[in-house]
């Protein structure tokens, strides 16, 4: 058993080795439109999530650090603490997570744990429904600027959020293995002292990797675009959202029936793309969460979502 999971690992390496010179060589071929690709990526990170995303990575750490939000929101956190076996913060930052979008859910997630207030297991179970995008990006960004429909962006707004209450409900009942970590945590609490300094560059570090993230993925989508080109519109739109949600949402918008447009676009927005999971992954690196449980999250509220938006569209329009 061990001797096949070494093959296939060794094998998945061996994949990702060729598909990472393939992209090497498409840069080298083509480095103009790369270049290009790459720009577009940092000009996104720049004007749409480095504004609006690192300003709450840097405020939710401050009231983390001061442990000042255990009894806020307690008509939001008693029900959370019951329904989904987690500490009563995960009200709050669920809450937190639908309003400042991806990934400060994840980055507050993280927080949490390295000072102590929540254990390995809570952490998996609070990313199944505290990792998510929010109505600025949903409303704003997909409903208004990209659709013209602001009922449609709500539409995929209800369906993101009911979508990640019930997804809490398929992991409550999470268990881990990792009791030794757990120990040698509880023997650290406590000792985090409260570092502006500190907070600042964690958050700056964390937004650094997100942009970083972004940018090689644009540069991804533009290497895959020749395989994309081959499918229908709305098939190679949503190809390209699995990636990034920005451009397969913009490609979408396109494409002008709403009872297949939206429920593509609740479905990648929710699973957040091959982009935004490496930013919480990536976020969430202390916590040692494993990528293909995360992925499985995100999938099954992605799943929820878009039969939600089904369903909705289905009676409203």
């Amino acid at each position: 058993m061990s001797n096949n999971k070494g093959c296939f690992l060794k094998n998945l390496k061996l994949i990702f080795s060729i598909l990472i010179f393939i992209i090497i060589a498409c840069i080298i071929i083509s480095p103009a439109k790369f270049i290009s690709a790459s720009m577009n990526g940092i000009s996104a990170w720049t004007f749409n999530v480095l504004p609006s995303v690192l300003p709450f990575m840097i405020l939710t750490r401050i009231i983390i650090d001061l442990g000042s939000f255990e009894n806020a929101l307690s008509i939001i956190n008693s029900p959370f603490k019951k329904i989904y076996k987690t500490k009563s913060n995960s009200g709050y930052i669920f809450l937190m997570s639908i309003l400042s979008g991806y990934p400060v859910g994840s980055k507050m997630i993280a927080d949490l744990y390295e000072n102590g207030t929540i254990s390995q297991e809570e952490a998996f179970k609070m990313s199944s429904f505290c990792s998510n995008s929010g109505p600025m990006f949903i409303v704003g960004s997909v409903g208004v600027g990209m659709l013209f429909n602001p009922l449609a962006g709500y539409i995929i707004l209800a369906s993101h959020i009911f979508s990640a209450l019930i997804n809490g409900l398929l992991y409550r009942n999470l268990r881990t293995s990792n009791e030794n970590y757990l120990k040698e945590l509880k023997t650290e609490r406590n000792k985090v002292e409260f570092s502006f300094s500190d907070i600042i560059l964690s958050a700056v570090q964390s937004i650094l990797s997100v942009g970083a993230i972004i940018c090689l993925f644009f540069i991804i989508i533009e290497c895959l675009n020749p395989v994309f080109s081959l499918f229908p519109q709305p098939i190679s739109s949503f190809f390209e959202g699995l990636i990034e949600i920005t451009k397969g949402c913009l490609d979408l918008s396109n494409y002008k029936n709403l009872l297949i447009c939206l429920p593509l676009c609740s479905f990648i927005i929710t699973f957040g793309g091959l982009s935004t999971i490496f930013q919480s992954i990536t976020i969430l690196k202390k916590v040692k969460m494993p990528i293909w449980l995360f992925t499985l999250e995100k999938l099954t509220q992605a799943i929820i979502s878009t039969f939600i938006t089904f369903i909705l569209c289905l009676i409203i329009f």
